[in-house]
């Protein structure tokens, strides 16, 4: 509760980034220029335009060119970017951003706060999926001068201060998007930032070259010369490119969570999971509601109860993360651990089966379903075959169905699919990356990361509603945690661990991970050690 109450005040104090993580520990007073940083990228990103599109590697790399107007620290308090500072009014409908000066595009136009107005008014609320309903909250969008944004809200919206990281809220040049077809434009192949690298080549499936920005806004920086990230799409490639030093940095999902132990103990490398806040990543078990028996709570709350969550912790992602309690993660505002808990208990699943009438046969099946396969890596493939396990000791047969990423996310967003594993961020605020999956208004075909599974709750709409404008913090916690534990008791989906990931990095390399981004940051602050 006490994040919130700072972004209520007249005034929002600048907040300097204090932590790191990692070997970023390491300071020295004066860091040396120069160097190449080695990064693995997998999959390729379809492209580094991230007003078009916000999936991970696209972000990963793209954050290297675009850049918001906040930052936020491990805490998820906000820091400068863009921005050098901002107020928000006692009603916590105005925002002003002061903005830092001297700021250049990479093409060498000064980048002014007209472009803030024409992204967040014209630009993101056309193509950006997860901007479009924050800036449409704004009755106003204003320059007053060059260098001073203002947003007037139609009403309080606390998440807003949450909503300035570079995927979420790119800032893009209005000199070059301005009047254009924005997804066609041909500055979306070559972009143009205000971030501390510039692209110089892409290869596709080889590498993406990226050289310092010799203009960059905050003086001296970068400090690395250039950055090259290398398309690996083999998992055990990946391994021997950071266990040889080919590659100094792997992030997310790259390493496969069984080769974690192995890369720990190689004396050139450090491991952090640290840089994930803001995503705040969570992995469930997703029903389709609209089909039986996942329509009835006791079917769903059977086989919450038939998960070891302890034993997908501790020998499918090797420790990496912790058990979830429910719809929030314990690393975000208004998290409450006080819900309705479903412990491993194969007799209560037994027990609330047949007092839904479903009977073991002659074969001993009860139910059969179809899992779809989350085409992310080896971990979701055994993950997969643990649930078909343990369901199938409570009489539920479960079939896995496997396809490409494309094929799973068209039978998701169409509604074609018994139950998948799914995996999502949260955005820093449940108002942001939360409500989408359980409001009954996001319920829309063809449209994936909406509530797909198709529950539907008047209260929970209800609650998500008044709980996103709640001036008070008080009064916001209070219908979070109502939305927390009505959710856990409906079980909408069977939330099974917040994921922790092990980004690897080559020792010689300082300040890699500073912010709650992580790797998806500008390392503007990146060095070599010599």
């Amino acid at each position: 509760m006490a994040r919130l109450r700072p972004l209520l005040a007249a005034t929002a104090a600048v907040l300097l980034a204090a932590g790191l993580a990692g070997p970023a520990a390491a300071q020295t007073p004066t860091p040396p220029r120069g160097g190449t940083m080695n990064i693995i990228i997998s999959p390729e990103p379809p492209t580094l335009m991230l007003g078009i599109n916000q999936t991970t590697p696209a972000a990963i790399v793209g954050g290297k060119i675009y850049e918001s107007l906040l930052r936020y620290d491990f805490d998820l308090k906000p820091m400068p970017g863009l921005a050098k500072s901002w107020t928000v009014s006692p009603d916590g409908k105005t925002y002003t951003f002061k903005l830092q000066e001297g700021v250049k595009w990479h093409d060498g136009t000064p980048f002014t706060a007209d472009d803030v107005v024409f992204s967040a008014k014209t630009y993101l609320t056309a193509v950006h999926p997860r901007s479009r309903p924050i800036f449409q909250r704004a009755e106003e969008i204003s320059a007053p001068d060059p260098l001073t944004v203002v947003f007037k809200l139609k009403g309080p919206f606390a998440p807003f201060i949450m909503a300035w990281e570079p995927s979420t809220a790119p800032i893009v040049p209005k000199h070059i998007y301005e009047g254009t077809d924005f997804r066609t434009n041909p500055a979306n192949a070559k972009p143009v930032g205000t971030g501390p690298f510039k692209l110089k080549e892409w290869v596709r499936g080889s590498h993406i070259h990226f050289v310092r920005n010799d203009d960059y806004w905050q003086k001296g920086k970068p400090y690395l010369d250039e950055i090259y990230y290398r398309v690996l799409p083999d998992a055990s490639a990946r391994v021997v490119a950071m266990e040889t030093g080919q590659t100094h940095l792997s992030a997310f999902a790259d390493i496969e969570t069984f080769e974690v132990p192995r890369l720990k103990a190689l004396p050139h490398l450090e491991m952090t999971t640290k840089g994930y806040e803001y995503l705040a990543q969570m992995v469930w078990l997703d029903f389709n509601l609209r089909r039986p028996p996942f329509d009835d709570r006791r079917f769903r709350q059977a086989m919450y109860h038939a998960i070891d969550r302890n034993f997908l912790r501790e020998r499918i992602w090797f420790g990496l993360g912790k058990l979830a309690t429910g719809p929030i993660h314990s690393s975000i505002p208004h998290y409450d651990a006080n819900v309705p808990k479903y412990p491993f208990d194969p007799k209560k699943a037994e027990a609330l089966l047949d007092e839904m009438g479903l009977k073991r046969g002659a074969d001993g099946v009860r139910a059969r379903v179809t899992m779809e396969q989350l085409p992310y890596g080896d971990v979701y493939v055994r993950a997969g075959e643990y649930i078909r396990q343990a369901l199938g000791r409570v009489g539920i047969q479960v079939s896995l169905r496997s396809a490409d990423v494309a094929t799973w996310g068209d039978r998701v967003r169409n509604w074609d699919y018994d139950m998948t594993l799914q995996v999502l961020s949260q955005l820093g605020h449940p108002a942001l990356g939360v409500s989408r999956l359980y409001i009954s208004s996001n319920i829309r075909k063809g449209v994936l990361f909406s509530n797909v599974n198709g529950y539907t709750n008047p209260r929970i709409d209800e609650l998500f509603d008044k709980a996103a404008v709640a001036v008070d913090a008080k009064d916001a916690q209070a219908m979070y945690s109502e939305i927390q534990r009505i959710l856990v008791e409906d079980v909408p989906v069977a939330w099974l661990l917040e994921l922790d990931f092990p980004t690897f990095i080559d020792k010689r390399f300082r300040n890699v991970v500073t912010s709650a981004i992580g790797v998806r940051d500008g390392f503007a602050d990146v060095y070599m050690q010599r």
